[in-house]
């Protein structure tokens, strides 16, 4: 019973030094060839919706599936910046190619691009600054299994 109660307080009383640094999250931007878009228009990788209803917002405290591959998206970009793994790049390039594959605006996408945007503010004005932009990629593509064996 004790060691059960040991698991269970961590959780219910979190530490107060649960990030070890405080910083802005890279937004993950993409673009897609071919496009009607101009080719230096970048589209936001799962924007956060600028209004939600009430209902929405308690349904979205049960299941939240979208936005828990978003939150999965944006550590894998912290990743890709602090200690750069081919795993955070698969992860990413994976849930882009999905959302491409899904919208009925991109259905002509043949290979896409990504990058990765720090947004801070510098006095009375935004700023961005692109820390990471991909090779294009091929939209149709997989990324490797790493499980397999040949």
């Amino acid at each position: 019973m004790l060691n059960t109660v040991r698991l269970i307080l961590p959780a219910l009383f979190p530490s107060w030094n649960f990030f070890d640094v405080i910083a802005p999250s890279p937004r993950i931007e993409y673009r897609v060839l071919p496009s009607e878009k101009p080719k230096d228009e970048w589209i936001a990788f799962r924007p956060r919706p600028r209004r939600t209803s009430l209902w929405t917002f308690v349904q979205r405290l049960f299941w939240n599936a979208q936005r828990n591959e978003a939150l999965f998206a944006s550590a894998c970009a912290e990743r890709l910046i602090a200690e750069p793994t081919q795993h955070s790049e698969d992860e990413i390039v994976r849930l882009i190619r999905a959302d491409v594959q899904n919208s009925s605006m991109l259905t002509s996408a043949q290979e896409l691009q990504y990058r990765l945007v720090f947004v801070y503010r510098e006095e009375d004005r935004l700023d961005r600054e692109t820390l990471y932009e991909s090779s294009w990629l091929p939209v149709s593509g997989s990324t490797p299994d790493r499980g397999a064996s040949n």
